[in-house]
């Protein structure tokens, strides 16, 4: 048996072919997250202040994708999109680059949008729950509104919001085993290139679960750490 895993892992290069495919998976998840909070942080301050029209536009938005599976997500933003860039691609003679980045490209803004729609709700209950009082004392010693909100709203509102940032994030590294669709060769692509070459799909896959419970279980911890680490100082931190 140890002959055999030997073999496959070691010998026949399975093994860095799927630690290729789990990094892959941590950079799409990484930039997908990250251009989910960016745009989610205005997107959240517009429901937040209620902005007339594009607070209706958000929340349409995130009811949406929240309420459809990701993998239509997916479909909709690569089958909706595909012919209209090859279109552009072709006129301006960039063809074969886009036929290799395009599926890159769609799957990282896919799980942007995905991750972007649950981080608008986090946001927005983070700033909905800095406390009153903090605000009012802004306004007695006559801070400018912008400076009392990057100086006291939006620190406390990152702090209140880490823990549903870290659900998100949970939900958003499981969510890149959807872009296998698209073709990127993420972990879970690569766990089934090798149990379709090799016909060991439960060893393969079995592995795949490990390293995903493995990229989980760092990221939960660090969590742990950015919570206590940004929570000193304040009572039950």
């Amino acid at each position: 048996m140890f002959e055999i895993f030997w073999s496959l892992i070691v010998e026949q290069g399975w093994g860095l072919a799927l630690l290729r495919g789990a990094f892959v998976t941590i950079c799409i998840g990484v930039l997908g997250m990250v251009i989910g909070l960016i745009a989610a942080v205005p997107f959240a301050i517009a429901r937040w202040q209620r902005v007339p029209v594009l607070s209706q536009v958000v929340d349409v938005y995130s009811i949406v994708v929240r309420g459809v599976p990701g993998l239509l997500v997916i479909y909709l933003l690569f089958f909706g999109s595909v012919d209209w860039v090859q279109k552009v691609a072709v006129a301006f003679g960039y063809r074969d680059v886009a036929e290799s980045a395009y599926p890159s490209i769609i799957g990282i803004l896919a799980i942007a949008a995905i991750s972007c729609a649950y981080s608008v709700e986090v946001m927005r209950g983070a700033l909905e729950a800095v406390p009153k009082g903090l605000l009012e004392a802004a306004k007695s010693l006559a801070l400018p509104p912008h400076v009392a909100f990057f100086r006291i709203t939006l620190p406390l509102a990152l702090r209140l919001a880490l823990g549903g940032i870290n659900n998100v994030w949970q939900m958003t590294i499981k969510d890149t085993s959807l872009v296998s669709i698209v073709g990127m060769q993420e972990l879970m692509r690569m766990a089934a290139i090798a149990a379709g070459i090799t016909r060991s799909p439960l060893l393969f896959y079995c592995i795949a679960a490990c390293l995903f419970f493995a990229m989980t279980a760092v990221s939960q911890t660090l969590f742990g750490l950015g919570e206590r680490h940004i929570n000193r100082g304040f009572s039950g931190g």
